[in-house]
């Protein structure tokens, strides 16, 4: 097979600046569509647990008011004995099922403390709950809830299992099997034929649960075909649980109709957490569900959420067929069941699309500071462990209050600007054009000319970073009103931490990024070639 040359071989090629040549590193071919699945790899990276260790070691808020709600669960205790059946029973005589929740939750929230404080006990205690329930696990059965008990638990079991692979004596392989064969196969069964039921009978949660328990069985067990179901699903599906039958109307103000609120909003909310999820899972294998169909997934939570703060949402009658016979019933307005709902979702949404993304999200920002810090199983009630939460202490991102999108970048000092996916590779120029080379340029960060909520960018002759035909340049300030909103940025979080984005002031939504060598001011793409062409890491 030939291989045609990536433009990112450009870059290994050297960059002429004025009379010398700046030679830039050999860098890391593309990936391939079909790369290795990345561990760990499902709600939380090592990076994620990196900066949560680094920020409750600081004391830093409100890491540390996550961590304080975490230690104080008594679920988190190192002395938790977990006590294994072979049959887990949902629905029905006999039902169990929330013995294996509270396990779960048991479990993960010893593998989070032992992953940020590095105590030994509490990751012997996350292993023993993992190792005796694989021992033990047989069947998982009941009525159509066992459905959910497959779904719910079994992804949530799946990330303990990723936080806890290569753990000293846990047995990933039997734990492994486990998850083929007692829970893959009912979130398979499920999927393929919706309890032999009218594909729409069953809410939007079940197919959600059961996605994201394939999606996360799939990288625990380096099974792409399986992440692949899940990912299909999200897109294509025929079920409730699909993105464009889980969102089924737009609304004017970015709302997207949730397909459960016209039923309740406990309901509701659970499904925004189960999309929610599937969303960070994916994410973290390099796919983005989170943006898919022009964010209709951000725009359905937007909608939940702003009716549960207490506000007022339009409503499009829904109708949809039940039983094995899709007899017609209907909704004509939203649902006051539940509403107010508590549950530890918010974190990671707003985290996302807030802080990542940097797009307007307010009713996603203010349930996560209503909720913050976020606990997690038994938190919110007795037999509540539909979801792991402890959110504020694993999803929230560097941000500081203050100028510029959220304070990301000081004023009054000077920074290089390096590529996050093209390491030693850094923003300077050649000549007047905008690029990016070997050689650093070091750049002078002061209020933004034309906005104090901004940035602008000063080399050291005085030139300013401005776009000009939406490429890129180092000019001389000709103090006019144009130039001024040319050479004024806003920072939003970049995809890795510490890192930062340059939207333009003037075109909102275009923003610097390279390509072919090259800085140019591109419209923004739902893509993480984008992402990661647009994010530079500040450094002294």
């Amino acid at each position: 097979m030939t291989t045609q040359p990536s433009r990112r071989s450009l870059l290994k090629a050297a960059v002429t600046v004025g009379a010398g040549a700046a030679v830039l590193p050999a860098l890391p071919a593309a990936a391939s569509s079909a790369a290795a699945l990345k561990h760990p790899g499902l709600l939380h990276t090592q990076a994620d647990f990196n900066r949560m260790r680094a920020q409750v070691n600081a004391g830093a808020q409100p890491w540390k008011a996550g961590w304080d709600k975490l230690v104080a669960n008594g679920r988190s205790k190192s002395t938790w004995k977990p006590r294994p059946v072979e049959t887990v029973v949902r629905g029905g005589t006999g039902a169990n099922h929330v013995q294996l929740a509270i396990d779960v939750a048991a479990a993960y929230q010893n593998a989070l403390r032992w992953k940020v404080s590095g105590e030994q006990a509490h990751g012997d205690a996350a292993r023993d709950t993992l190792n005796a329930w694989s021992a033990a696990l047989k069947a998982v059965t009941g009525n159509a809830d066992r459905f959910l008990a497959a779904g719910i638990q079994g992804w949530q079991l799946a990330n303990v299992g990723e936080i806890m692979r290569g753990y000293p004596g846990f047995d990933l392989d039997r734990f492994k099997k486990m998850m083929l064969t007692v829970f893959y196969p009912l979130n398979d069964q499920f999927l393929k034929g919706h309890n032999d039921a009218c594909i729409t009978n069953y809410w939007a949660n079940w197919d959600l649960c059961a996605m994201a328990s394939i999606l996360a069985i799939g990288v625990l067990c380096d099974d792409q075909a399986k992440v692949d179901q899940a990912v299909e699903y999200f897109k294509h599906g025929k079920g409730n649980g699909a993105i464009m039958n889980a969102v089924p109307f737009l609304h004017p103000g970015g709302l997207g109709q949730w397909q459960e609120s016209g039923r309740d909003q406990g309901h509701a909310s659970l499904g925004i957490g189960l999309m929610g999820v599937l969303c960070e899972m994916a994410w973290n294998q390099g796919i983005d569900l989170y943006g898919y169909a022009d964010n209709r997934f951000m725009k359905g939570a937007q909608y939940v959420a702003k009716y549960n703060l207490g506000e007022t949402v339009p409503f499009t009658t829904y109708k949809w067929g039940t039983g094995q016979n899709c007899a017609p019933r209907e909704q004509t307005e939203v649902s006051a069941a539940g509403r107010g709902a508590n549950d530890p979702i918010w974190a990671v949404l707003y985290n996302h699309y807030g802080v990542r993304r940097g797009l307007a999200v307010p009713y996603l920002e203010a349930y996560s500071k209503r909720l913050a810090p976020e606990g997690g199983g038994g938190d919110y009630g007795g037999a509540k462990y539909d979801h792991l939460g402890f959110g504020t202490l694993t999803f929230t991102r560097a941000t500081a209050a203050g100028a510029g999108g959220g304070g990301l970048l000081p004023t009054g000092v000077s920074r290089t600007f390096e590529s996050v996916n093209y390491p030693k590779a850094y923003i300077q120029a050649a000549g007047a054009a905008g690029r990016i080379g070997a050689t650093a340029l070091t750049l002078r960060i002061v209020p933004g000319l034309s906005d104090a909520k901004g940035y602008s960018f000063v080399d050291s002759e005085g030139r300013y970073l401005r776009h000009k035909d939406f490429l890129v340049r180092f000019d001389t300030n000709d103090g006019t009103a144009l130039f001024k909103r040319d050479a004024t940025f806003h920072a939003r979080q970049g995809t890795a931490d510490g890192s930062v984005r340059l939207e333009s002031a003037n075109y909102p939504g275009r923003f610097i990024r390279h390509r072919d060598n090259l800085l140019r001011l591109d419209k923004a793409e739902d893509t993480t070639l984008f992402r990661t062409d647009s994010s530079f890491r500040p450094a002294t």
